[in-house]
């Protein structure tokens, strides 16, 4: 209704996936501008807007975000639905990748590999490692709160030993080197010409495409599709009684939801969406070690979550680029102060203040080659920056950026009248 968008009449009509005609707008204009990105598109009186994140030097960063989307909407599931609390969302991802390395690689006499396209390898890789999180989600879902998180923090460590016993090398090559992952391109079977080619440049049209550029778009189209799917399921019946064993698990048992059924079902729709996570990751990398799906991994999704709010699709997107993006913010403003360290002013002053170029700088952020201890280097400070942001978070915003979203909205939703 009119200045009335949260009033609904139906409950098809309040689970839409997108209830309102700003949402449906806003979303057909962020869909225009997110496949527009990559071609330095939309510039305004020839200042890039949002278009530096097509930027060559942005394109790797955004390419990660999508992927790491993926395998963020599946925890949300797990986690957000369901409330299983889980830290073994890098083991599915790098079972997944190595899946999909066996499917699609190629062999030799060190690894395995059996050249399948990628149509086969892709869904393989999520098949793969739903069937291993249903393998363990028989043990897992019977454990709650912590002894569940120990339970599946274990399997990363499980994960990274077996990768360096002489079986699983056959699989995940050789420990701190890795293997060679399949790329993108698109075949109809094992011939040798892809039919679409997403590793080399090429024209569409009337202008020239690069690798990257390619990559950017299949990765969007991909994070879309997983976007919609997992709104979709928690839209569904089964979405709907995964909510229910989160909030209050023995009165859903006894309204008659199966909790050990929904919560298998949980454990494996959150294993497919990692598989495919990890294996469009590990071919993104090119050449990625086991040791890449660690513990680290999977506390950076418990971040994004946290951060961007937990339980719904629109607070993992906003956690997953924050998170996935703020390091490269983080590394350019660096670089921009380092750039200006010596001029005066105040901008001069500050860039002294917080940076150190050697042994006889105290600033907090080292920007020398070798920083053993303090100062931190960058990489060191954006691990910081996610502990801080967590606990922040969970102290005053337990809903996340999402959350911060929402007051805002309901705020200018009437005004000047917003009580």
């Amino acid at each position: 209704m009119f200045r009335r968008p949260n009033f609904y009449t139906s409950y098809a009509q309040e689970t839409q996936v997108f209830p309102t005609w700003t949402k449906k707008i806003i979303a057909l204009v962020s869909l225009v501008v997110l496949f527009l990105m990559p071609f330095n598109l939309p510039v305004i009186n020839q200042i890039p807007i949002i278009s530096f994140l097509g930027d060559p030097g942005w394109m790797r960063p955004m390419s990660t975000a999508f992927i790491f989307a993926i395998a963020a909407l599946g925890l949300n599931i797990l986690i957000g639905l369901a409330g299983q609390i889980s830290l073994g969302h890098a083991f599915f991802m790098g079972v997944g990748a190595y899946a999909g390395a066996v499917v699609g690689g190629q062999g030799t006499a060190n690894v395995l590999g059996w050249g399948f396209p990628i149509w086969v390898w892709l869904p393989a890789a999520g098949v793969v490692a739903a069937a291993v999180g249903l393998i363990v989600a028989p043990v897992a879902v019977r454990l709650r709160g912590l002894y569940l998180a120990i339970v599946t923090l274990g399997l990363v460590f499980i994960g990274i030993h077996m990768s360096n016993t002489s079986w699983g090398r056959r699989i995940a090559g050789d420990p701190g080197l890795g293997r060679d992952f399949p790329n993108y391109d698109i075949r109809i079977w094992r011939e040798e010409e892809p039919l679409v080619s997403l590793s080399t440049a090429s024209q569409w049209l009337w202008f020239d495409v690069s690798a990257a550029q390619k990559r950017f778009l299949f990765l969007a189209a991909l994070m879309i599709l997983f976007m919609v799917l997992a709104k979709n399921i928690a839209r569904s019946r089964t979405g709907r009684a995964l909510q229910a064993i989160r909030d209050r698990d023995i009165a859903a048992e006894v309204m008659g939801v199966h909790e050990f059924k929904y919560k298998l079902i949980a454990f494996g729709i959150s294993s497919f969406f990692a598989g495919v996570a990890g294996a469009l990751w590990a071919s993104l990398a090119g050449k990625l070690p086991a040791e890449q799906f660690s513990l680290f991994l999977s506390i950076e999704f418990i971040a994004i979550l946290l951060i961007g709010g937990i339980g719904t699709v629109t607070g993992v997107m906003m956690g997953t680029f924050f998170v996935e993006l703020s390091p490269k913010f983080v590394e350019e403003f660096t670089r921009w102060l380092s750039q200006r360290q010596d001029e005066a002013g105040v901008v001069g002053i500050f860039a002294d203040l917080l940076l150190s170029t050697g042994p006889g700088d105290f600033g907090p952020i080292s920007i020398a080659t070798q920083t053993p201890g303090w100062p931190l280097n960058v990489f060191d400070w954006n691990i910081v920056l996610y502990g801080v942001l967590i606990i922040v978070f969970l102290i005053f915003e337990p809903l996340g950026l999402y959350g911060i979203w929402v007051k805002f909205r309901n705020y200018w939703k009437r005004w000047p009248f917003s009580y």
